[in-house]
C-alpha cells in the first residue's frame, strides 16, 4: 500500500501531503502525474478559469429569430441566415425526437 507523500506546490512553495488515499483515487482513474499545487492554489486556479461548470467561460452571443414551428420569439446563438427554419428550444426538442 502507498503512504503519504510531502510534495512541493509549483505555485506558491508550501509543502503538502498527497495522502495514500488520493493515490489510489489517482491511480483509479488512470491520472500517472502527481499534482502540482496544494489545495488552496488549486482551487484559486480553478475559480480563476471558471472551474469544469464554465463559469469563467465568455457568454455567447445570442441572436434574435422567431421559431418557425410556433412563431415565438426567441434567442439562437448563431446568426439565422433565413434559409434555414429556426426553433425555439421547446420545438427544437420535439422536432429532434423524431429522428
Amino acid at each position: 500500500m502507498a503512504e503519504d507523500k510531502t510534495l512541493v506546490c509549483k505555485d506558491c512553495g508550501a509543502e503538502f501531503i498527497f495522502s495514500a488515499a488520493e493515490q489510489e483515487f489517482y491511480a483509479e482513474k488512470g491520472f500517472t502525474n502527481e499534482p502540482g499545487r496544494c489545495i488552496d492554489c488549486r482551487r484559486a486556479r480553478k475559480q480563476q478559469s471558471g472551474g469544469r461548470n464554465g463559469a469563467g467561460r465568455q457568454q455567447r452571443e445570442m441572436h434574435p429569430a422567431v421559431c418557425a414551428a410556433c412563431g415565438v420569439e426567441t434567442q439562437v446563438p448563431f446568426r439565422p441566415s433565413g434559409d434555414r427554419p429556426v426553433y425555439c428550444s421547446d420545438c427544437y426538442s420535439q422536432n429532434n425526437r423524431r429522428y
